[in-house]
């Protein structure tokens, strides 16, 4: 396995993660990666490391340069498992000082036990030889001890989790794939993992937009160095809740009456030239659902009540949609129901809590909508699609 030079003494030197289908929960159904980078200088630096599976190939790749004996410090941006876990070992092997925030070497201690940890401050420049690290703090981007590292006079930066992709490739830049899948992966890893840190995230970004980026070194997936304005054009959009005149209509049915309300629901969205997603639960992952309330103005909600309360998977997806709290966006509320209802407002709890807006009034149908009932769906669908264009 070999190291790929990305710039003049740099190497990624991370593992590629083909099979993996999961992660934290949601789908990674591209694989993903975890990158580590190779500083050589008179001081020769790792930046991060990787899930202790596959020390090995993060390993064989460096020793494809350097022996890794010969690294003398090692980079901690984020002490999260898959970027960590087999940092012990990693410091074992090559005998370097471990670099990270006060809160850094706290996490790291508490998840993997005692290691010789150097702590940086906010804005701390450190000279390896030719090349100056700088350290910036961005915490909770995604988790408290979270830092970027700026090479300066390479401008890289080594931005942890924030601008990544569950997407393992053979390929290693963003200009090297199709930017629309591209794009589409760092969507879905925001919509998953960065939603709910919006606010950080826009302080992060005041801390580095005066900085010159040539690249934009990812922690997952595929490195920028083309499309940089774009990735961080979307982050701040994102961050800011900015939606598309969109509606998305998620549920799940048992006996098919609520997939009925669905259906006219969203055809009297589309019947107002508003764009509409429709998601049945069973059939989708949380995740892509997720990547569609990124973008979605509204986001209707359907149940069937079982057992006096939601369907299973919708009570999965509006727990998880209350935790990631998106902002800026309204919400409806629709479903069937036999000998009693408790769906609507299990969900219309939920969805609250998760920071939605719910300025329609919920539309319960006993049994399945017969005439008059598909009518009330395709009139809540168009005043949705014209309180979005209002």
């Amino acid at each position: 396995m070999e190291a790929v030079e990305i710039a003049d003494g740099i190497y990624w030197v991370g593992a590629l993660d083909w099979n993996a289908r999961n992660f934290h929960g949601f789908a990674t159904l591209r694989g993903t990666s975890y990158n580590a980078y190779l500083i050589l200088d008179e001081k020769n630096v790792l930046i991060d490391c990787v899930k202790m599976p596959f020390l090995g190939e993060m390993m064989a790749r460096i020793r494809s340069v350097i022996d890794p004996k010969e690294i003398d410090l090692i980079v901690s941006n984020h002490a999260e498992g898959d970027h960590a876990s087999g940092l012990p070992m990693t410091q074992h092997i090559t005998g370097a000082d471990v670099l990270s925030t006060k809160k850094g070497a706290e996490a790291l201690r508490l998840n993997y036990g005692e290691m010789r940890i150097s702590e940086v401050k906010e804005g701390e420049d450190l000279s390896i030889g030719e090349r100056t690290l700088r350290f910036i703090e961005t915490p909770m981007v995604h988790w408290p001890e979270s830092m970027f590292t700026y090479v300066v006079e390479d401008q890289v930066l080594f931005s942890m989790d924030a601008f990544g992709q569950h997407y393992c490739s053979s390929q290693r830049f963003d200009d090297q794939v199709e930017k629309g899948i591209l794009m589409e992966e760092a969507a879905t890893y925001y919509a998953n993992i960065v939603l709910p840190f919006g606010s950080q995230v826009k302080k992060a970004y005041e801390k580095v937009k005066g900085l010159p980026i040539k690249m934009l070194a990812t922690s997952h997936g595929l490195i920028w160095r083309t499309h940089i304005n774009d990735i961080v054009e979307a982050y701040l959009n994102w961050a800011d809740g900015r939606t598309e005149e969109r509606v998305l209509v998620i549920y799940d049915t048992m006996w098919g009456s609520t997939e009925r309300m669905a259906l006219a629901i969203a055809e009297g969205v589309r019947s107002q030239d508003v764009p509409v997603t429709l998601m049945r639960l069973t059939d989708t992952d949380r995740s892509m659902v997720l990547r569609e309330v990124l973008r979605s103005r509204v986001v209707a909600v359907g149940s069937c009540t079982m057992n006096n309360g939601m369907f299973p998977t919708v009570a999965d997806i509006t727990t998880y949609m209350r935790g990631l709290r998106p902002k800026g966006r309204k919400a409806a509320v629709f479903g069937s129901y036999g000998w009693g209802g408790g769906a609507s407002k299990a969900i219309r709890e939920n969805l609250t809590a998760g920071g939605f807006e719910l300025p329609y009034p919920d539309l319960d149908i006993r049994y399945a909508p017969m005439k008059e009932g598909v009518e009330k769906c395709i009139a809540m669908g168009v005043d949705i699609a014209k309180s979005i264009k209002s």
